[in-house]
C-alpha cells in the first residue's frame, strides 16, 4: 500500500506539456470538431508550456485541407499539403530544422493522392545533392542517382528513357543519345569504388572494385545474354556464370544460366556445370571436377531416354586414368537406381571390376579382373544373396 501511494504521488510530476491550439486568436481544439466547424483560416498548435509553435495546419470550411507544417524547437521541420480525403497532395518538403537564418531543405517530393509521382531530391546539409529519383504514375521508381557529398556519382539506375533532368543528367549517363556510354561511381570518401556501361537505358556492363583498383565482380550482359566473373583480391578469377535470355518480351524474360564455373585461390578449375536451355528452361546437361593438379576428378552426364532420366557417371585417379563408370536411373530429386554394366579400373587405367544390374537396380553378375586383364572371378548373383559361377 505504501508503494502504491508513492506512485500515485508521483503521477502529476509525470505529466506533460499539450499543444494549445488557436485560429485567427480564437482558441480551437481539433480533436473536437465543435471548435472548428465552419471556419476557415490557418490554425497554430504551440507547446503549451513553452509556447514554442510546433504545428500549423489549414482549415477549409472546417475541413482539415491545405497546407500542414510540422516545427521542431520552433524550427520548420516539414511542410506539404492534404487533399479532401486527408492524403498528401502536391509539393513535400523535410527540412535540417536547425536553428539560425538557415534551414537546410533534405528532402523534396511530390505527392498525388499520399502517392509519390515525378522527380524527387535529397540534399546533404550542406546543400550538395545527395539522391534524386522519377517515379511512374503508379508510384514505382523508374530512375535514381546518388552522390557522395563532394558531389561524385555514387549510384546509377537508369529508366527506359532519360527522367531525372534538370537534376541529373542521366540523358548522358545512361546512353540516351546514342552509343554507349561509361560512368564511374564512387564510395563516401571519394574512391573509385565501380563503372557502368550504359546503352539507350540498358546497363551492358557492370564492374565493382576491390580498394585496390582490381576487378572485383564484371558483369556484361546484351540482348542474348550475359556472363558474370568474380574475382579475389589478387585479381585471381574465383566463379563464371553465364546464362540467355528465354522469352520474347520483358514481361515473360527469363535469365536461363547456361554456364557456372568455380576456381580454387590459385587460379585452378575445380567444377564446371552446364545446362541445355529449351522451351520450359533450364535442364542440367553436365558436371564436372578437378584435381587441384589439373587432373579430371569426376564427370557427369543428364539425358532423357525413353521417358527416364539418366545420368553417366564417369570417377578418375588423379593421374587421369579412369576410376568408375556406370549410369543410373534418376528417381526424384536425390534417388538413383543403378542401370546397365557398372565398371571400376585401377590407377593404371585397367578394367578390375564390373557389375551387371537388373532393371530393377540388383547386381545380377560381378567379374573379377587382374593386372593383366584376366578373368579371376565371374559369379551370378541372386536375390537371397548367394552367387555361383556364371554359366554361359
Amino acid at each position: 500500500m505504501k508503494r502504491l501511494m508513492i506512485l500515485l504521488l508521483a503521477l502529476p510530476l509525470a505529466s506533460h506539456a499539450v499543444q494549445v491550439c488557436d485560429l485567427d486568436g480564437e482558441h480551437v481544439n481539433p480533436a473536437n470538431g465543435h471548435t472548428t466547424a465552419g471556419k476557415t483560416g490557418l490554425m497554430r498548435c504551440r507547446d503549451g508550456d513553452s509556447r514554442v509553435l510546433q504545428r500549423e495546419q489549414e482549415l477549409k470550411d472546417g475541413k482539415f485541407v491545405g497546407i500542414v507544417r510540422f516545427y521542431k524547437n520552433g524550427v520548420l521541420e516539414r511542410d506539404y499539403s492534404v487533399n479532401e480525403r486527408g492524403n498528401r497532395e502536391g509539393l513535400s518538403r523535410e527540412y535540417a530544422a536547425t536553428p539560425g537564418a538557415k534551414n537546410p531543405l533534405l528532402h523534396e517530393e511530390t505527392m498525388r493522392n499520399s502517392r509519390t509521382v515525378g522527380l524527387t531530391r535529397s540534399w546533404y546539409a550542406s546543400g550538395t545533392l545527395r539522391r534524386t529519383a522519377f517515379h511512374g504514375d503508379d508510384g514505382h521508381e523508374q530512375a535514381m542517382a546518388e552522390f557522395n557529398e563532394g558531389g561524385q556519382l555514387a549510384e546509377l539506375r537508369c529508366g527506359p528513357t532519360a527522367l531525372l533532368a534538370p537534376a541529373a543528367d542521366d540523358a548522358a549517363w545512361c546512353g540516351h543519345r546514342g552509343g554507349t556510354a561509361t560512368v564511374s561511381l564512387y564510395g563516401s570518401k571519394g574512391d573509385l569504388k565501380g563503372r557502368r556501361v550504359y546503352e539507350r537505358g540498358e546497363m551492358r556492363k557492370r564492374e565493382s572494385l576491390w580498394d585496390s583498383g582490381r576487378p572485383r565482380e564484371v558483369v556484361e550482359s546484351d540482348a542474348k545474354g550475359g556472363i558474370e566473373r568474380q574475382f579475389a583480391a589478387d585479381g585471381t578469377k574465383r566463379r563464371e556464370l553465364q546464362w540467355q535470355w528465354l522469352g520474347g518480351n520483358e514481361g515473360s524474360k527469363r535469365r536461363i544460366t547456361t554456364l557456372e564455373q568455380e576456381f580454387h585461390d590459385s587460379g585452378t578449375l575445380v567444377r564446371e556445370r552446364r545446362w541445355a536451355v529449351g522451351e520450359r528452361g533450364g535442364q542440367l546437361a553436365s558436371e564436372k571436377r578437378w584435381y587441384l593438379n589439373g587432373q579430371p576428378r569426376d564427370a557427369s552426364e543428364y539425358r532423357n531416354e525413353g521417358g527416364r532420366a539418366l545420368r553417366h557417371d564417369t570417377q578418375f585417379h588423379d593421374n587421369g586414368q579412369p576410376a568408375f563408370e556406370g549410369m543410373w536411373v534418376l528417381e526424384g530429386r536425390y534417388d538413383r537406381q543403378a542401370s546397365g554394366v557398372h565398371r571400376s579400373f585401377d590407377d593404371a587405367g585397367r578394367l578390375r571390376l564390373e557389375r551387371h544390374h537388373d532393371d530393377r537396380g540388383r547386381v545380377t553378375r560381378e567379374r573379377e579382373l587382374d593386372e593383366a586383364g584376366k578373368v579371376t572371378r565371374d559369379d551370378a548373383l541372386f536375390e537371397d544373396g548367394s552367387r555361383k559361377a556364371f554359366s554361359r
